[in-house]
């Protein structure tokens, strides 16, 4: 079911951000509650450093008047107002989160994951500390009891069926092998760079650092072929020697297990030799811009449609999410009719922002497409 995600989060995922009041620079105040121009700085800041404009080199903070950053203000600002008008309806409500909540939460993400190892590794690429993951889902499980105290949400096995029947094709699944790997790390640029930027490159050439370079990397090819002939002696040794060789530290844990994926998954000359083989067989040296592989495939899966049984679980939580993001958008909607919003900082009105926004989209009709795509 890979194109359909799956997501316990609703709402929360993009009202609830992170960050505690701050000075007394107030520039917003909802219902009395304030939101300080500290707490706005650190919101934006965080916005702005996962968009793709920030990836893309662009700094939103250098014009203050810039479209982009005044189109990432109005989402923070709204944002921010939310977070505060549904803090205030949890408490209101005496909703509260507990330990085993969160650590329920947490067990429940490592079974998706299939292990503590992978789900540690997870964290760590994406710069998430224990800490943080915990405030993260403190909050999101408060909205989710908030949710379930306003509407009780279900969803039959007739609905369920009417939608995987008008979308079987997000229940297909391609031609998919399972296999195990062991790597061996090589890549000639990052090697190149780890010697330019060592102190014995300064009395090397360029011609000298390249034939480092390649020394190294066939260093590493015959340490993989030596590999190779052990697991070829014997194959039910293959988990073993991943575990005590394999540079790829996360599948090494499992033996080498990479779990079953599709053709796309995997670096294209991964990919061929995966699926050119037959199960119980290993490959010989594979090379990726990853470095060298020896490969065992242990399954193949043609490709085909899963079943409803199968899938139903999924379809209901899917579609119970969706009724509950409804429900929160709906609340959310009453709560800022109803809220007492007054703008300390004139800046900060959405209002006058969306002048500013629409006065630029006069002489760039395509800035306001821009905005249009953003909002959708």
């Amino acid at each position: 079911m890979k194109k359909l995600k799956l997501f316990v989060t609703t709402l929360a995922a993009t009202v609830l951000l992170s960050g505690c009041i701050m000075g007394n620079d107030t520039i917003i105040t909802v219902n009395n509650d304030k939101i300080t121009k500290a707490q706005y700085e650190k919101a934006f800041d965080a916005a702005a450093g996962g968009s793709m404009f920030t990836q893309m080199g662009i700094d939103l903070k250098k014009d203050p008047d810039s479209f982009l950053h005044l189109m990432l203000k109005d989402r923070v600002i709204n944002e921010l107002t939310i977070k505060t008008l549904l803090d205030q309806e949890v408490k209101k409500r005496h909703i509260k989160v507990t330990n085993d909540d969160v650590n329920n939460e947490i067990k429940s993400i490592i079974d998706k994951i299939g292990s503590k190892e992978k789900f540690n590794e997870i964290l760590k690429q994406n710069g998430v500390s224990n800490a943080q993951l915990k405030k993260d889902l403190t909050d999101e499980i408060k909205i989710r009891k908030l949710v379930d105290s306003l509407s009780v949400v279900a969803v039959g096995d007739s609905e369920a069926k009417k939608f995987y029947d008008q979308n079987k094709e997000k229940f297909q699944y391609p031609d998919t092998v399972r296999a195990s790997h062991i790597l061996i790390s090589a890549n000639p640029e990052e090697l190149k760079a780890k010697l330019n930027a060592s102190d014995d490159s300064k009395k090397m050439s360029e011609d000298e650092v390249a034939k480092k370079v390649q020394e190294q990397m066939d260093a590493q090819k015959a340490k993989a072929e030596k590999l190779l002939a052990e697991v070829k002696k014997d194959k039910s040794q293959f988990a073993k020697i991943a575990k005590e060789n394999s540079d790829d530290t996360v599948s090494a844990k499992e033996g080498g297990d990479l779990g079953y994926f599709g053709a796309e998954e995997m670096v294209s000359p991964f990919s061929k030799a995966a699926f050119a083989m037959k199960p119980n067989t290993i490959s010989e040296v594979v090379q990726t811009p990853y470095g060298f592989h020896i490969i065992m495939v242990t399954d193949r899966k043609k490709a085909g449609t899963e079943p409803f049984d199968k899938v139903k679980g999924e379809i209901k939580a899917y579609l119970e999410n969706q009724e509950k993001v409804k429900v929160l958008q709906q609340f959310v909607e009453t709560l800022k009719k109803n809220a007492k919003i007054v703008y300390n900082d004139p800046s900060y009105n959405p209002e006058e922002i969306q002048k500013k926004l629409k006065e630029q989209a006069k002489n760039n009709p395509a800035l306001m497409d821009s905005q249009k795509s953003a909002k959708e």
